[in-house]
């Protein structure tokens, strides 16, 4: 049986949340700390790391609205934005089959920051969600995300000549 933390308002922060072996940790950070909380990866998700320079010229866009909905449309799953990075959640062992040297993939044994999930503009903590988590265990697809990098390789590559 789950249980639930008493700040816990909604199922997929409890789902994030699970992610750790001590899940009130993180609903302390974000309610009582008004901070983003450190999980794991490699749990019930990876992380793919993609520079935002890659990201911004696959999607056309470096506007966070723009790109929020590009995302989206490409990954199909939730996004992690920060300063120079977004951070795809794939699903776990995709470290064991990624292949793109564009990018690192976060799993077993690694962190991520992860903001809660009204946190969606870049106000909130340094971290926020590009595109929210829609629903538990819903995640973007790995070969989505390989494919945005090489796009916004050969963009970056293309303007440069």
């Amino acid at each position: 049986m789950t249980q639930h933390h008493p700040f816990a308002v909604n199922p997929r922060e409890d789902w994030l949340a699970s992610s750790s072996r001590l899940p009130g940790k993180a609903h302390d950070h974000w309610y009582r700390q008004g901070r983003p909380a450190l999980l794991p990866t490699g749990v019930i998700f990876d992380a793919v790391r993609m520079p935002a320079v890659l990201v911004h010229a696959a999607v056309g866009s470096a506007e966070p609205d723009s790109v929020a909905g590009e995302l989206s449309k490409i990954l199909k799953g939730p996004v992690i934005a920060e300063t120079g990075w977004y951070y795809a959640l794939v699903p776990p062992r995709t470290t064991e089959t990624w292949r793109s040297p564009l990018a690192v993939v976060r799993g077993r044994g690694a962190w991520l920051t992860v903001p809660r999930v009204d946190h969606t503009k870049p106000r909130h903590s340094g971290c926020h969600w590009s595109v929210p988590v829609e629903q538990v265990g819903k995640l973007c697809d790995p070969a989505g995300a390989a494919e945005l990098l090489q796009v916004g390789r050969e963009r970056l590559e293309d303007s440069e000549r």
